[in-house]
């Protein structure tokens, strides 16, 4: 290979990736690179790019291969591609189905049990030799002995140790169920599944052999996760259990399945903290499933998972899957399971959990793709940097670093811009989203407009959230439990005045909550305080959007500009609240 000083990546044998921005195809590159590539930094004119065991063995449960790999970083490469590297990635995904966790045959088998075994005696006799498996597996002709309690538990240590498990074993099929998806939906409305929500059920479901029916998709928010869901529960037709985040996304749930399948009333269940019954569907929060009494108590509900046959379950938000989950392993892994979210970031890097105990990534699709074809909307991304108010200088110099941020994060100036850019917005729907409740309800006072967050009763929220649907509301001030699951479609601007620390998955979620389809751009506003820790968390929290293509522009509002804007607005104020 030689030299092509266009091409926009660099290869580097540590198995980093640079990839300049500038370049003609560096958009087409950074699709290409992420079914086998994590982006870690993004400042303006370099990313860089890794590639890690966890990455490549996703890549290799898609069914691409190092040849593939290499085909992609050599179209794209400025320079020859180490051959060190390619030898490294090929060992790497080659690890991949090496062990086999299967169903025991012969005089061995036992019932309770399923049997892993590999063709290489050298990986049967490390496994044998590890320490943290030493009370998992046991000893028998040709591999171990698993408990069926002990599957998904055996599976992580294994990817931990560096062997993924390609597991073979049967699932169990379930309840029958009938489910069907309707043409027109009950509001009148035709639709059909698009295409690439068809590709992602194809690509969980597999040919319907070992190894398939489980899997995690990765698509954006606004682009049909739960279609997906529905997809796979129509081709399987069975009882299904769905995990999600909270109550209004359980009440999502329950409206697009009446909305959009024939299933009646009777089939479709709640299971929350606000009901607690069960049907052929059921819908449940991760909250109620961990709740127990005190920390040394056991989890009364995990008892849902036996209450029927289930023959899916489905995970939403799967990066957020609480760490008690992972213990309900034997039920866990028995079903068929789809985990549906919008980025596998964990901020806690139990990434290798989720390929463990609900699967590997079958299917993903870069957000720009969906906005080229007009299934997202496009949404220009803004920081914007203000300095901290004189007096809060030296108290946030000599505070605490936790401290530092949540000063920097409620420097009082941001109020004013908050107010300016709602002014010069006046045909959006617009959410204001923070982190700490004193700023929101201060913000949402001087805005004079509705405030979500979790003190909100369930029905409250659902009425807000309903107002802002029908444009009784253009703006509404809402905390971290809009970060998930709220279905706003004609939401077309976010003001992100605080958020959870460096949360990547957060950025995602935020913008997500704007980019459903619709005619106008969306607009996201980052509000950031100047030489602060917020600078440095911010960064951190806008990587994953800057691997999906996203670019953030940068303004910085003096102090004359804030007070005039608030001399503006004291001089002008209106007498009706803004929304």
């Amino acid at each position: 290979m030689e030299n092509n000083p266009a091409n926009p990546l660099i290869v580097q044998s540590d198995r980093t990736l640079l990839l300049d921005v500038h370049a003609p195809l560096a958009e087409e590159a950074r699709s290409a690179l992420l079914p086998f590539a994590e982006l870690e930094k993004s400042p303006e004119h370099l990313h860089t790019y890794r590639i890690s065991p966890l990455s490549l063995w996703n890549a290799a449960s898609a069914g691409l291969g190092p040849a593939d790999v290499l085909n992609v970083l050599e179209k794209y490469s400025r320079y020859p591609v180490p051959l060190r590297s390619m030898d490294e990635f090929a060992d790497i995904m080659s690890r991949y189905g090496k062990i086999r966790l299967v169903s025991p045959g012969g005089p061995e088998a036992e019932n309770g049990t399923l049997f892993l075994t590999s063709n290489d005696e050298a990986i049967l006799a490390e496994i044998g030799a590890a320490k943290a498996l030493e009370k998992l597996v046991r000893k028998t002709k040709g591999g171990f002995l698993v408990r069926l309690i002990d599957r998904g538990s055996v599976k992580r240590e294994l990817i931990k140790l560096g062997w993924p498990v390609q597991d073979e074993a049967p699932l169990v099929q379930g309840e029958a169920l009938e489910i069907k998806l309707r043409e027109v939906s009950t509001s009148g409305k035709a639709f059909a599944p698009r295409d690439y929500q068809n590709e992602a059920a194809a690509a969980v479901l597999g040919k319907g052999g070992a190894g398939s029916g489980y899997g995690v998709v990765v698509l954006p928010c606004g682009s049909g996760k739960t279609m997906v869901g529905m997809l796979v529960m129509s081709l399987l037709k069975t009882n299904t259990l769905i995990l999600t985040t909270n109550v209004a996304a359980v009440h999502q749930w329950i409206n697009e399945l009446l909305d959009k399948t024939e299933l009646t009333k009777e089939a479709v269940a709640e299971y929350s903290g606000d009901s607690k019954t069960v049907a052929p569907v059921t819908i449940a929060t991760y909250q109620i499933l961990t709740w127990r009494p005190d920390k040394d108590a056991e989890f009364p509900h995990f008892s849902l998972f036996r209450q029927r046959s289930w023959g899916l379950i489905i995970y939403d938000e799967v990066h957020l899957l609480p760490a008690p989950v992972f213990r309900v392993t034997a039920e866990l892994q028995a079903v068929r399971r789809l985990g549906l979210t919008a980025t596998l970031v964990r901020e806690d890097h139990a990434e290798d959990a989720v390929f463990s105990l609900v699967g590997p990534k079958r299917y993903d699709v870069p957000w720009k793709d969906l906005e080229s074809k007009g299934w997202i909307a496009s949404a220009l991304c803004t920081e914007i940097r203000l300095d901290m108010p004189e007096e809060l200088k030296i108290p946030y110099a000599v505070a605490p670093s936790r401290e530092k941020y949540r000063m920097a994060s409620e420097n009082p100036y941001k109020a004013a811009i908050v107010r300016e850019l709602i002014a010069n917005h006046p045909e959006d729907h617009i959410l204001v989203i923070g982190q700490y409740l004193n700023q929101l309800e201060a913000i949402a006072a001087l805005l004079k407009v509705p405030l979500v967050s979790g003190r909100t009763a369930n029905n409250e929220r659902e009425s807000i959230y309903q107002a802002f649907r029908n444009g009784e509301v253009r703006v509404i001030v809402v905390s971290r439990v809009a970060n998930f699951a709220i279905d706003l479609p004609d939401a077309s601007m976010a003001i992100q005045i605080s958020g959870a620390f460096g949360s990547r998955q957060e950025e995602a979620q935020r913008l997500g909550r704007i980019i459903r389809p619709k005619k106008r751009n969306s607009y996201f506003y980052t509000l950031v305080s100047r030489y602060t820790v917020e600078e440095d968390f911010a960064a951190n929290r806008q990587k994953f959007l800057a691997e999906q293509g996203y670019a953030y522009s940068i303004q910085h509002w003096t102090l004359e500009e804030i007070l005039a804007s608030e001399s503006a607005y004291l001089r002008n104020a209106p007498a009706e609240p803004l929304s």
